[in-house]
C-alpha cells in the first residue's frame, strides 16, 4: 500500500533534513547523496530557464557549492527543497545576468507535463498548456511550475524568489488569466 501524498512528502522532507544536517557536520557521503536527490529537479528547472545544459550544470554545482558550504546555516524555517530551489533561482540570476541573457525568453518545455493527461491519454491538451505556459512572462511561469509542476505553496515560492507572498498570488493570478485566454485559441475554439 502507498502512502498518502502528504506523509510521502513529510518522509522526503525529514530524509532531506537528515542528510542537511550531515552535510553540516561535513559528511561527504550525505552530501553525494542530496546531489544525487536534487540534481535532476534542479537541472529540469535551470535547463528551461536558461536554455543551455552546460550553464544550468554549472549552476547546478555553484548551488550545490552553497549548499555544501552553508548547510549549517539552514534555520528549518521552510523545506530544505525550497532553501535548495531559492539558492538555484538566485544564482541562476545572477549567472543569467552576467552574461547579457535575456530573462524573458521562451524556454522550450519538451517531454515534460505540468498536467496528467486525461484517461483518454489527451496528448495534445497537454501540448496546448505547454504552448501556453511559453508565452507567458519569465515570473509568472516559474511561479506556476514551483506552485503546480513541484508542489510549493505561495509562502514557499515567496521565498524562493525573494518576493512577497501576495507577488507570487498575483503572478499565479495573471499566469492562470492568460492561460484561460490562450488555451481556447490553441485548441482552435476561438478565431
Amino acid at each position: 500500500m502507498v502512502a498518502p501524498l502528504s506523509q510521502q512528502h513529510q518522509s522526503r522532507e525529514d530524509s532531506d533534513r537528515r542528510l542537511l544536517q550531515k552535510v553540516a557536520a561535513g559528511d561527504r557521503e550525505a552530501f553525494r547523496e542530496l546531489y544525487v536527490v536534487y540534481h535532476r529537479r534542479l537541472a529540469r528547472f535551470l535547463v528551461r530557464l536558461t536554455r543551455r545544459y552546460e550553464v544550468a550544470e554549472e549552476i547546478i554545482n555553484d548551488t550545490l557549492w552553497v549548499v555544501w558550504r552553508k548547510a549549517g546555516e539552514f534555520r528549518g524555517d521552510s523545506r530544505v527543497s525550497t532553501w535548495i530551489m531559492g539558492i538555484a533561482y538566485r544564482r541562476a540570476l545572477k549567472t543569467l545576468r552576467t552574461r547579457g541573457h535575456q530573462l524573458y525568453e521562451a524556454v522550450p518545455i519538451e517531454n515534460e507535463t505540468l498536467v496528467a493527461p486525461d484517461e483518454m491519454g489527451d496528448a495534445e491538451t497537454g501540448e496546448w498548456i505547454l504552448t501556453a505556459m511559453q508565452q507567458l512572462p519569465l515570473e509568472q511561469r516559474l511561479a506556476l511550475e514551483y506552485a503546480y509542476g513541484y508542489g510549493h505553496s505561495c509562502e514557499e515560492i515567496a521565498k524562493i524568489m525573494d518576493c512577497p507572498a501576495n507577488t507570487v498570488k498575483t503572478r499565479l493570478f495573471h499566469a492562470r488569466a492568460k492561460l484561460r485566454a490562450l488555451l481556447p485559441q490553441l485548441a482552435g475554439l476561438e478565431p
